[in-house]
């Protein structure tokens, strides 16, 4: 499973009780939801790998942005692009899936859950070609119709199972359809 905007690890850890031999990949890019994070699945030892850092498009250097979007609490953080030579304090890593994918084994994603406030634009743009066929289950708070509109782009080429629980949309049992790109 991938947690990508994992906040304090609840998901995660909730995941990683149900299903005893799951490996999750927690990546959350606010420090302070870090640090609970961290302790949170502690109990599950080398079952959950935290990252530090946020889920981009590409590697490279991401700002936080705090309480400028949502409803300015710590679960709204924004990343953006650093620009070069910005110099910005809050600097964190960017990581794209594929790496993420790597850092877990390599093998498909049972789970992608997915919560990174508007950061949908950059993951599921035009970078989902080496990665999204490995993914067998998405679950995703898409943050607006532009983010909706780049997320079923990135899955016109795949069958699935669409769902809605709450402010959730649910993608079960993704399949690439036959001659797709």
């Amino acid at each position: 499973m991938l947690d990508l905007g994992a906040n304090v690890g609840f998901s995660s850890a909730y995941f990683l009780s149900v299903f005893p031999k799951a490996q999750v990949v927690a990546v959350e890019p606010d420090d302070r939801n870090l640090l609970v994070c961290k302790v949170n699945l502690s109990p599950y030892g080398d079952r959950a790998i935290v990252v530090h850092g946020a889920v981009w498009s590409k590697p490279c250097k991401l700002r936080l942005l705090r309480g400028k979007y949502g409803d300015g609490r710590e679960w709204a953080t924004q990343v953006h692009e650093s620009i070069e030579g910005e110099g910005s304090p809050t600097e964190i890593e960017a990581w794209d899936v594929g790496r993420l994918i790597d850092l877990a084994g390599g093998g498909p994603v049972d789970l992608l859950k997915v919560d990174i406030e508007g950061a949908e634009m950059s993951v599921f743009g035009n970078s989902t070609g080496s990665w999204l066929h490995k993914v067998r289950n998405i679950c995703i708070e898409l943050h607006g119709a532009d983010c909706q509109e780049v997320f079923f782009a990135a899955l016109e080429d795949f069958d699935y199972e669409l769902g809605h629980s709450g402010e959730l949309t649910i993608c079960r049992n993704l399949s690439p359809r036959m001659g797709a790109r």
